[in-house]
């Protein structure tokens, strides 16, 4: 047994393994036992992707069911969400890249919605967002964009809005602004930079920092992470997903901040267990781990079936960067 499997009660491997979900066995034999496994495009080839992909519209966008409320955001801006959302979908449960044309015609779209500026715009309406901007540039990295200069321009404009203190927060929130009134202006507005940072959003935005291989390493990705882990439990400093039970409500693809997305970026930007609250948050999921190894959290966005193992895979890979 690996050291990182001693940690826990019981190793979650065989749960997992022996999962039917061709996706989770693929992860599981290449991420955790290291095996040699089968070309990754084998997973694009399942039904449950190709279900996705067949709803992609011409400009290469997905349309979000229902239209949404158009009185607080355009059309455009509800599909960006939906684009991001199954774009989450195919780069993490499937393994999908700009190998496919279909990711491809996604990853236009998506830049399509990018300022010149850096940002990524229509989410909030006119107004800035560094959370879904960074989490739409985490995937696109994921996808084989890294090197792209259009991320290169998020990035800037990342460490151009940054807080005072080194993390990261909505700017109309910084402007004690309520959200359904600040997306309907038609001024963009500014961050006030001397207003403490938001974890919910740091959280979000150091996916993509711990994405990238250059940036994951940066002195302002090791203050971000630090202010991050020093609010393991605590409440937001604003009003969006305040409660810190928050903390405790998990997703996968992950979406908002929480404690299993937090110390996924934190594994990979060189964060030890000698930081006494990483250490303390692993120590929660070994305190709620089940008797087959797996976990059952409280889940978000909880549709799936598997959701549950898909959190458990993304523990074990936490585990494994921790302790090796």
């Amino acid at each position: 047994m690996e050291n990182w499997q001693q940690k826990l009660k019981l190793s979650p491997v065989y749960a997992l393994f022996a999962s039917k979900n061709q996706a989770i066995n693929y992860f599981t034999r290449r991420d955790l036992l290291e095996e040699t496994v089968e070309e990754i495009e084998n997973l694009w080839q399942i039904h449950q992707a190709k279900k996705l992909l067949n709803k992609q519209l011409a400009n290469g966008a997905w349309k979000y069911p229902g239209g949404g409320k158009t009185h607080l955001r355009a059309v455009e801006g509800y599909n960006q969400i939906e684009t991001f959302r199954i774009l989450g979908e195919l780069v993490e449960k499937y393994g999908m890249d700009k190998r496919n044309t279909s990711i491809q015609k996604a990853a236009d779209y998506l830049f399509s919605c990018q300022t010149n500026e850096g940002d990524f715009r229509g989410i909030y309406g006119t107004q800035y967002t560094p959370n879904y901007s960074a989490a739409i540039m985490e995937l696109l990295i994921k996808a084989g964009y890294s090197e792209d200069s259009r991320i290169e321009n998020g990035f800037q404009w990342l460490l151009s809005i940054r807080q005072n203190d080194g993390g990261w927060a909505i700017p109309l929130r910084t402007a004690a602004i309520k959200f359904n009134t600040g997306i309907l202006k038609a001024v963009t507005l500014k961050p006030n930079t001397s207003k403490p940072f938001s974890h919910l959003v740091t959280g979000v935005v150091l996916r993509a920092f711990a994405a990238h291989e250059k940036y994951r390493t940066t002195e302002v990705a090791k203050t971000a992470g630090e202010l991050l882990a020093s609010r393991f439990f605590n409440k937001d400093a604003y009003p969006d997903r305040q409660s810190a039970d928050f903390w405790l409500k998990f997703s996968y693809p992950f979406w908002f901040t929480d404690l299993l997305s937090a110390l996924d970026s934190l594994s990979l930007m060189g964060f030890t267990v000698d930081n006494p609250q990483i250490l303390k948050a692993l120590e929660w999921f070994i305190t709620w781990q089940q008797e087959n190894g797996t976990w059952k959290l409280m889940l978000l966005r909880n549709k799936e079936k598997d959701l549950s193992l898909w959190i458990s895979l993304a523990i074990c890979r936490v585990f494994k960067r921790f302790y090796g």
